[in-house]
Formats: structure tokens, C-alpha cells, sequence
């Protein structure tokens, strides 16, 4: 079982860094043949991306409450729900303060969910970190994708679809803040340098590619999609009971099939959602959709990291 889960956990972290050279890649071509300002292709790849990652947090309830009856699951999923409804509001109608609680959150999610994810594959490879090294990884795997897309010149555009009040974000401390990143991120460099974690140091050089040469919208939505998503759900698998009688049949691909059908219901409703609240919002759906699923996700990420907190701590901790 642990030889097949381990086949699992190193396959996707292979597709998610293929993944990510990918459209950098795409996005110099791209940029050189249509133009940085085309859109066209920037939605292709963008809603690709998500609908790779949007159904990894439809299975919430069933790792939370596995064995629950339907009336306590049916409350889990209208609180749930809530909370989202709660967050898309707090950024599309309410202020520059609760966008930037969501890109922090955002953040705080993605770093420790990521550092979790490879904890888990060192733990089954046998392989060792130190703290110091899993925790720096955690603060700058998080920053970089989530925050240095937001205070990218290029977001101003994007930024203004979903509330024109969202584009001085910052304060107009972007430069500060990219400086302060880059630091940060030499510094955790550094020590995955000294502690011998080359491959997560090759992670970090991904994804400040993506995050240098792809859009921004590009970027966050094929991290999202391709990166965090279908690491998250590599570790679902070891919650799943399905999923679990595949590996102890040395069906590993079969195991991760089990994490993603589940899901799939999810991506439906999310673009039904998206296109009503686009339609709503008396614009183009062209002009509106793809940002407004992006502020979906943001929104959805707010119950999923609630979530999913206490699976990190344990990983975190082995």
C-alpha cells in the first residue's frame, strides 16, 4: 500500500511542476506571438487551469464527516456554504480590508498545504527536514503564487472587473512588499540550500517563474488548478476508503481517480453559480466570468482551509 501511495504522491508532484514549466512557457510564446494585452489565450489557459482545481474541496465533508448522518452533513454543507457567501461578499461589496483578509488566508492555506504535501511524500520516502526548512517553505510557497500575481502591474486591469476599489489593495506599498518577498524568499533559498531540500528549492524556482513571466491571472489559476489542487488531492487519498482498498491492490492511479470523480460535481455548480452571478452584475459575461470565479475560489477558501487546518497540523507534525 505505502509503495503504491508513494508512486501517487510522487506522480503528481511530477505533473504539477511539468505543469507549471508549461505555461511559463506558453506565456513567453504567447506574449512574443499574440501579445502580453491578448486575453484570448490567457482565458483558455486560465479556465483549464481551474477546472483541474475547483473539484479538490467539493470532498470536505466527506473527510470531515465520513460517517455522519444526513441531517448533521446537510448543516456541515449549508455552514459551509455560508461561510463562502460570506467572503464573496466581504470582496465584491464591502472593502479593500476584507480582500486583503482573503489574499492573507489565501496565502496561510496554500504555503501550509503545500509544506503538508511534502512532509507526507518525505514521510513516505523516507526522507527527512527539518522544521526550520518546512515551515520557511510554508511562508514563501504561499506568498509567492497568491501575493506577487496581486501587486503585478498587469493585475490592475483584472483587479478592476471585480471592484475598481481593489486595485490600490496595497496601499501603494507594492514595491515594498515585492522587495520584502524577495528577501524572504532568498532567504528560505538559502536555507533549502544548506539543508540539502533541493527539490523543494527546484519548486520555489517554478513557481517564481510562473509567477515572473505568466500573466497574473495565468499564474495564480494554473497554481491553483494544477499545483495546489491536485497536491491536495494526492493526500485526500489517504483518507478516502475507496481509495484506500485501491492501494492496498497496488492501484495507484485508480486510488487518485477515487479523490477526483467525487469532485466533479463541484465544477458544474461552480460555473452555474459564476454565470447567474454574472449575469447579475448587468456586464458581459466575458468581461465578468472568469474573475468572478476567481473571487469564488478566493471565497471558497475560507471554509476549506477551516477545514482541511487539522490535517496539516498532523502532517506538519510527523
Amino acid at each position: 500500500m505505502e509503495s503504491a501511495k508513494l508512486e501517487t504522491f510522487s506522480l503528481v508532484r511530477k505533473f504539477s511542476t511539468f505543469s507549471v514549466i508549461t505555461v511559463s512557457a506558453l506565456s513567453l510564446i504567447f506574449s512574443s506571438w499574440l501579445g502580453a494585452e491578448s486575453l484570448h489565450w490567457q482565458v483558455v489557459i486560465a479556465i483549464a487551469a481551474l477546472a483541474v482545481g475547483i473539484p479538490h474541496g467539493a470532498l470536505d465533508h466527506l473527510v470531515t464527516l465520513p460517517r455522519s448522518k444526513p441531517a448533521k452533513m446537510a448543516l456541515f454543507i449549508a455552514i459551509y456554504v455560508a461561510i463562502a457567501l460570506v467572503a464573496i461578499w466581504a470582496i465584491l461589496q464591502w472593502n479593500v480590508w476584507g480582500f486583503i483578509a482573503v489574499v492573507v488566508m489565501s496565502a496561510t492555506h496554500f504555503g501550509i498545504g503545500d509544506s503538508a504535501y511534502i512532509a507526507e511524500l518525505n514521510q513516505l520516502s523516507s526522507k527527512k527536514r527539518s522544521q526550520l526548512a518546512t515551515w520557511s517553505y510554508a511562508v514563501v510557497a504561499g506568498c509567492v503564487p497568491v501575493v506577487i500575481p496581486l501587486i503585478n502591474s498587469r493585475s490592475t486591469e483584472a483587479l478592476e472587473k471585480v471592484n475598481p476599489v481593489l486595485i490600490d489593495w496595497h496601499h501603494g506599498f507594492d514595491s515594498e512588499i515585492l522587495i520584502a518577498i524577495a528577501l524572504l524568499t532568498t532567504l528560505v533559498i538559502l536555507i533549502l540550500v544548506r539543508e540539502r531540500q533541493y527539490r523543494d528549492f527546484f519548486d520555489l524556482i517554478c513557481l517564481i517563474t510562473l509567477v515572473s513571466v505568466a500573466p497574473p491571472l495565468v499564474a495564480f489559476a494554473t497554481y491553483f488548478g494544477c499545483w495546489h489542487a491536485m497536491r491536495h488531492t494526492a493526500r485526500l487519498t489517504s483518507l478516502l476508503p475507496k481509495s484506500l482498498s485501491f492501494y492496498s491492490q497496488g492501484r495507484s492511479l485508480k486510488a487518485l481517480q477515487m479523490a477526483v470523480i467525487p469532485g466533479l460535481p463541484a465544477l458544474v455548480g461552480t460555473f452555474i453559480f459564476v454565470s447567474v452571478l454574472a449575469a447579475f452584475a448587468r456586464e458581459s459575461i466575458t468581461d465578468k466570468f472568469l474573475w468572478l470565479t476567481l473571487v469564488t475560489i478566493w471565497a471558497l477558501t475560507v471554509p476549506h482551509m477551516l477545514v482541511t487546518s487539522r490535517l496539516d497540523r498532523i502532517a506538519l507534525k510527523k
